[in-house]
């Protein structure tokens, strides 16, 4: 739906002269931009015909919802925008340990976090991981991309020729699911290695 019509929704009704969409139309043009709407008081909006004190107030409790929506992430949910965001969020589960795990965290459109687990350990390869069922997961969890990881107990974070394997074998089998490998992150204390950075994701 346009902005247009989505305003038209919120205001309801329109008056004698003009119906709930022209209204919004009105209200458009007047102020330009939903990012100028955001600034306007009540008081604005009444200088509209048509827009009384009861349709302004509505108008703007909308407009103040979706602003502290949009600021407001969920407590239970993180989103990621670089390879360190990724990397901060796992290294508690992987920095530690003395053997190697996998894992996989599965991402929505728009960057959060839908769901993060440990598939294997006690080292990776090319075979270890299944494809399959990292890719089988990302269906259920209705995620449209994915990052994995792996940690080096050695404090190493130069990928393996197997590392380069395993990250080609799942991007190719997930392209033609429509799903994204958007990394493969290696995890060490307080450092990491991207293939995504470092342009090694075909």
């Amino acid at each position: 739906m346009s902005q247009v019509e989505l305003l038209a929704i919120i205001i309801r009704t329109g008056n004698r002269h003009h119906n709930a969409v022209e209204l919004a139309r009105m209200v458009l043009d007047r102020f330009g931009d939903l990012h100028m709407l955001y600034k306007c008081t009540v008081g604005d909006m009444m200088k509209i015909p048509g827009i009384g004190k009861t349709k302004a107030t509505i108008i703007i409790a909308a407009l103040e919802l979706g602003r502290r929506l949009r600021e407001e992430a969920p407590p239970d949910r993180h989103y990621i925008r670089t390879s360190r965001d990724s990397a901060d969020y796992v290294r508690p589960h992987l920095a530690h340990l003395d053997h190697e795990s996998f894992a996989v965290m599965y991402l929505t459109q728009a960057g959060w976090v839908k769901c993060f687990e440990v598939l294997t350990k006690g080292g990776i390869s090319s075979t270890a991981v299944d494809p399959r069922k990292v890719l089988r997961r990302a269906l259920e969890e209705d995620a449209v991309s994915f990052i994995i990881f792996h940690n080096h107990p050695s404090g190493s974070l130069k990928p393996s020729k197997s590392d380069e394997q395993l990250t080609q074998k799942l991007s190719q089998a997930a392209r033609i699911m429509d799903i994204k490998l958007l990394d493969h992150v290696i995890i060490g204390e307080g450092r990491h290695f991207s293939f995504a950075d470092e342009g090694l994701l075909s």
